[in-house]
């Protein structure tokens, strides 16, 4: 083969990177205001990028196609305008890698998690991103590097960002941010998560505004939450690390009650978690921004979790996913 007819076959190869959904389990909206938050991957939930360099000279990102789920299983192939969020990535990414301009770039999106569901799929899509490009251009990015990269995108998709599903994202265990730092928890025995989607989107970006004025004109109310949110998830902590899922369930149900509280909580939400209570959850709540979304309930066994997804799927026609969590040892993060 030829100098220019390698050089030309390196241009357009392709490099891929992926990344998963994720669920909030405790500490949701306290967690930008510095109260723990827990988050569990969702690995049933995946996300492919796929990116190679443009024949086109101008620089920049040129073209992103997705690859968006449809009914029955089957697939559809979008192509529109690179967003702002990926803009920014990607000018973050070049200055890192030490480029002089953001090269020209095709992208090809793959992802089976619903948008604006709280499931994490802006901070996948972002973290499959910089994978690929990390792969494609061969920089070395380490963990850390991934993970300011993804918080550059999640900034601009949602204004305020805590870091938990950057993190959760590309983690294998449940994931807790606490005092800026992230660990893996203990997991004393194993469980199910069942993820119920209510049909409409989670408006994360309007929650988030809407506490920030709330907070803003009464702050007693605000830390008030934020104390409430972190008792609960530390409690829900030690219920964790000795198994004791029954207790655990019954902090999770509080957190929907404290969450409801704030009106983050939809009759679509309340009423599919009242259902997975009422089908033999441990405990029910909305995970994520709110105002839609999606809801997790809790179980010990599958069996129970089957019951629990059936029970939603016929009375709510509800979409739903299950998540084993294993039991495990903890460690710190890096």
């Amino acid at each position: 083969m030829s100098t220019h007819s390698a050089s030309a076959t390196e241009a357009r190869r392709v490099a891929t990177g992926g990344a998963h959904g994720k669920a909030i389990l405790l500490g949701e909206h306290a967690v930008v205001y510095g109260a723990p938050a827990l988050a569990l991957p969702l690995p049933a939930l995946s996300c492919r990028a796929a990116v190679r360099r443009s024949k086109q000279a101008r620089p920049g990102p040129l073209r992103l196609r997705r690859v968006v789920p449809v009914p029955q299983g089957l697939a559809d192939e979008t192509e529109e305008e690179v967003p702002e969020e990926f803009r920014l990535l990607l000018d973050a990414f070049a200055r890192r890698a030490g480029l002089r301009e953001t090269p020209p770039l095709e992208i090809l999106l793959d992802s089976r998690i619903p948008p604006a569901r709280g499931l994490g799929s802006s901070a996948a899509n972002a973290r499959a991103l910089v994978h690929a490009l990390d792969r494609l251009f061969d920089t070395g990015l380490s963990e850390r590097d991934a993970f300011e990269l993804v918080q550059v995108s999640e900034r601009s998709a949602h204004g305020l960002a805590s870091g938990i599903d950057a993190l959760a994202t590309g983690s294998t265990r449940p994931v807790l941010l606490a005092e800026g730092r992230h660990s893996t928890p203990p997991v004393g025995t194993a469980f199910q998560i069942v993820v119920a989607d209510s049909g409409s989107g989670s408006g994360t970006r309007k929650a988030v505004a809407m506490l920030r004025d709330a907070f803003a004109r009464d702050p007693g109310h605000g830390a008030r939450f934020v104390d409430r949110s972190a008792e609960l998830t530390r409690a829900a902590l030690g219920d964790l690390t000795d198994g004791r899922l029954a207790s655990l369930g019954r902090r999770l149900t509080a957190c929907h009650d404290l969450l409801a509280g704030l009106g983050l909580t939809t009759e679509r939400t309340d009423a599919l978690a009242g259902t997975a209570l009422d089908a033999g959850a441990l405990g029910a709540k909305m995970s994520g921004g709110g105002l839609g979304g999606c809801v997790l309930a809790l179980t010990a066994t599958p069996k129970e979790a089957e019951a629990v997804a059936g029970a939603l799927s016929r009375e709510h026609d509800a979409r739903t996913w299950t998540a084993p969590v294993t039991e495990g040892a903890g460690h710190d993060g890096s």
